[in-house]
């Protein structure tokens, strides 16, 4: 029986479905300001990049090069993100309040040091309520297309790798 394997867009879904659910735990279970352990979002989507790109070569029996695996998880990151992208903008509709309470946090930490004015505070804050949305979304994209970069390396790194040489006789 020959082994299907999973489509990257399939495993990029079900990888931004664990993302999406612990970021949604996250931010439910801290009121949702600003939530403590954000970085294990990037550890599930390393993980996850792994362990799909191991399957998808387990699956074609290992017959694909370094670039076909990092191929198949910039292909599941591009899923990643785009759902990302979309459960964010799904918060922006569904906690209005987040925006405020994220502001806070940020203007509290300005505040901490000691080497920035109240002047400069303010126009801080003033930049970061006009562009909140570009900013999350925008700094959220790049970090999780960066995080995918080097879930992909690794997977197509750590994956084994035995390509078929198509000039190789057949008999």
């Amino acid at each position: 029986m020959e082994k299907k394997p999973i489509s990257p867009l399939v495993a990029g879904l079900l990888i931004a479905i664990a993302v999406i659910l612990f970021s949604a735990i996250m931010t439910f279970s801290s009121g949702g300001g600003n939530p403590s352990g954000g970085w294990i979002s990037y550890v599930i989507i390393i993980v996850g990049l792994i362990f799909f790109i191991n399957r998808y070569g387990n699956a074609i029996n290992y017959e694909a090069t370094f670039g076909q695996y990092f191929s198949y998880g910039f292909k599941a990151t591009t899923m990643i993100v785009l759902l990302s992208v979309v459960f964010l903008l799904s918060l922006a509709f569904l906690m209005p309040e987040m925006k405020q309470q994220v502001v806070e946090a940020t203007r509290l930490e300005l505040e901490k040091q000691k080497n920035v004015t109240e002047k400069e505070i303010d126009t801080m804050m003033e930049m970061t309520n006009k562009y909140f949305w570009v900013i999350l979304i925008g700094t959220s994209v790049f970090f999780f297309v960066l995080i995918g970069c080097v879930g992909s390396l690794l997977g197509a790194a750590i994956t084994k790798k035995e390509p078929k040489n198509p000039f190789g006789q057949t008999t």
